[in-house]
C-alpha cells in the first residue's frame, strides 16, 4: 500500500527547495545544501502533528521511516518505530506548528519585497503533509487534528500581519461573499437553486468564515469538521479503512448568533470537500414542516427534502417540533424526519438548531435522532464589544458614519440590555441600527440642503437611550 505521505513530503521539496535555490545570495549558504534544509521543514511538520496527541504509533513511524530514511541518517539508522522511539527524533516537536518557522519567516519577506506566492506553497504543501500524517490513523485524533488547525492559523497569521493577500480569496468586504442562495420552505414550496460553479475554495471558504465577528469557539470546531473530511478522503484515496460519520450537526445558542451565516458556509464546505452535490442551503422552521391536517405533514416534510437534496436543510427552532401533546403533528414531522435522514444519507446535510435545554428534549423525542447527531456546536452570546462591531459593520454596509460619540452611546445601550434567555444578540443590533437611521432621518429631514456629511453621520442623539 502505498505511503500517505510520500507524496506531499516529495511535492513540498520539490517545489520550496527551488525557490529557496534561488534565493540563495539572501541565505548566504550553499545552494546545494538547499534541498536537505527543505526536506528538515518537511520532517519538523510531520514530526509536530505525529507529536501533538503524545502517541506514536507503528503504522505513523513506518511512514516517517519510509520518507525520511533515504533523506537522514539518523532515521536510516533508527531502522524501525521503535529504534525513532528510542532516538527520540519525534519527541519535543509538537510546538513547531505554533511558531512561523526562520525559512517561513524567509519566504514572507521575499513575498513582501517581490509580490510572490511562495508563502502560499508552503502554506498549501505543508498542510497537505499535515493532514497525509492524520490520515495515518484509521480514527483521527483530536489533538492531531487540532495540531493541524493550529498550523493553518499560525501560518495565515504571520502572512497577515505581513499584509500578504490569500491567492483565491474574495477581497476583503463589509458582509460575507454571496454564495449559493439562503432559501426558506414555507407553505409555497422552494425550487432548488442552481449551485454555483466551480466550488469555492476551501481556503476562501474558512478566510470568509474568520472574518465574522465573534464565533472563535464556532470557527474552531467548522474548522476541525472540514479537517476530518479532508483526512477522510484521503484515506478512502488511499484504500485505507475509514470509520463512516454522520456529517448532520447540532447548533446550540440564542438567536442572532450567526448559525444561518455558518450554516451557509458549511454547505460551502460540505460542497467544496465533496459531501454533498450542490452546497445550496434550505431553511425552515415547524410552520415550514407541520400541517394542520392529517396526512398533509409528511407531504411537507417530503417536499422540504426534496428541495434541500444535494445540500444542506436548516431547521431553526426544531424544538418546537416537540412541543404539545402525542397527537401533536410535530411528533409525526419528527418521525417523518427520521425516515428521510435514513432514505436519504449522503444525499442531505441536515442542521437542527435551537435553545441548548430545549434541543436535549428534542433530540430525546424519537431514538433515532441523537444518534444521528455525532456533534454540537454551541454559539455564544456576542460581546457587547462584538456588537458594537457588527453594529459598525451593519454602518459601513448602508453607508453610514458613526461620530465616537455615537459608539460609545451604542455600546452604552447594548451593555444594558438583559442577557437573558433567548437574548436577540445581532437582532438587537439590527434592531438598534435602524431605530438609528430613523432618528437621523427625522434630525435632517427638515434641513434645507444638508451635506454629504451630514446625510451620513450617525450623531449620539440618534442613538436610543440605554435602557434604564
Amino acid at each position: 500500500m502505498a505511503n500517505p505521505l510520500l507524496r506531499p513530503v516529495d511535492e513540498f521539496v520539490g517545489t520550496i527547495a527551488p525557490v529557496l535555490v534561488g534565493l540563495a545570495g539572501e541565505l548566504r549558504v550553499q545552494s546545494e545544501k538547499l534541498p536537505a534544509d527543505v526536506a528538515l521543514e518537511a520532517f519538523n511538520v510531520a514530526a509536530a502533528v505525529m507529536d501533538s496527541d503524545g502517541t506514536l504509533t507503528d503504522d505513523e513511524l513506518w511512514a516517517f521511516i519510509g520518507v525520511f530514511a533515504r533523506r537522514f541518517d539518523t532515521v536510516a539508522r533508527a531502522a524501525s518505530p521503535m529504534g525513532l522511539r528510542l532516538a527520540g527524533l519525534l519527541g519535543g516537536k509538537r510546538t513547531f506548528v505554533d511558531h512561523p518557522s526562520a525559512l517561513f519567516a524567509l519566504l514572507l519577506r521575499a513575498d513582501a519585497a517581490r509580490g510572490t506566492t511562495h508563502t502560499w506553497d508552503y502554506h498549501r504543501l505543508a498542510l497537505d503533509i499535515a493532514t497525509a500524517v492524520v490520515s495515518l490513523s484509521p480514527v483521527a485524533s483530536h489533538a492531531e487534528l487540532a495540531a493541524v488547525e493550529r498550523f493553518r492559523s499560525t501560518l495565515l497569521a504571520a502572512m497577515d500581519g505581513a499584509g500578504l493577500p490569500r491567492p483565491g480569496s474574495a477581497p476583503a468586504t463589509t458582509s460575507p461573499t454571496p454564495g449559493p442562495a439562503v432559501l426558506e420552505a414555507t407553505d409555497a414550496q422552494p425550487e432548488t437553486p442552481e449551485p454555483p460553479e466551480p466550488p469555492r475554495p476551501l481556503e476562501e471558504l474558512l478566510a470568509e468564515l474568520d472574518e465574522l465577528v465573534g464565533l472563535a469557539a464556532v470557527k474552531a470546531e467548522v474548522k476541525l469538521v472540514a479537517d476530518l473530511i479532508r483526512v477522510q478522503k484521503l484515506r478512502q484515496e488511499r484504500g485505507l479503512p475509514v470509520v463512516d460519520q454522520s456529517r448532520h450537526l447540532v447548533f446550540t445558542g440564542n438567536p442572532g448568533t450567526g448559525k444561518t451565516t455558518v450554516a451557509r458556509l458549511i454547505a460551502q464546505i460540505y460542497r467544496t470537500l465533496g459531501v454533498v452535490d450542490k452546497g445550496h442551503l434550505i431553511e425552515t422552521d415547524r410552520a415550514g414542516l407541520v400541517a394542520g391536517y392529517v396526512g398533509q405533514t409528511s407531504i411537507k416534510v417530503k417536499e422540504v427534502f426534496k428541495a434541500a437534496m444535494g445540500g444542506v436543510l436548516l431547521i431553526d427552532e426544531a424544538h418546537a417540533l416537540v412541543r404539545g401533546n402525542e397527537r401533536d403533528f410535530g411528533h409525526e414531522a419528527i418521525d417523518m424526519i427520521v425516515k428521510y435522514m435514513e432514505d436519504h444519507r449522503g444525499d442531505v446535510v441536515l442542521i437542527v438548531a435551537g435553545y441548548p435545554e430545549e434541543m436535549t428534549e428534542f433530540l430525546d423525542a424519537n431514538p433515532g435522532l441523537r444518534s444521528r447527531f455525532p456533534k454540537t456546536i454551541y454559539f455564544e452570546d456576542y460581546s457587547d464589544a462584538e456588537l458594537l462591531g457588527i453594529f459598525d459593520l451593519m454602518c459601513a454596509k448602508n453607508h453610514y458614519s458613526p461620530t465616537p460619540e455615537a459608539r460609545d452611546r451604542v455600546l452604552a445601550y447594548l451593555a444594558s440590555q438583559p442577557r437573558t434567555h433567548g437574548f436577540g444578540n445581532g437582532r438587537v443590533v439590527r434592531n438598534l441600527f435602524e431605530a438609528a437611521v430613523a432618528r437621523h432621518a427625522s434630525r435632517v429631514v427638515d434641513e434645507a440642503e444638508p451635506s454629504d456629511d451630514v446625510l451620513v453621520t450617525l450623531e449620539a442623539a440618534d442613538i436610543p437611550a440605554a435602557a434604564s
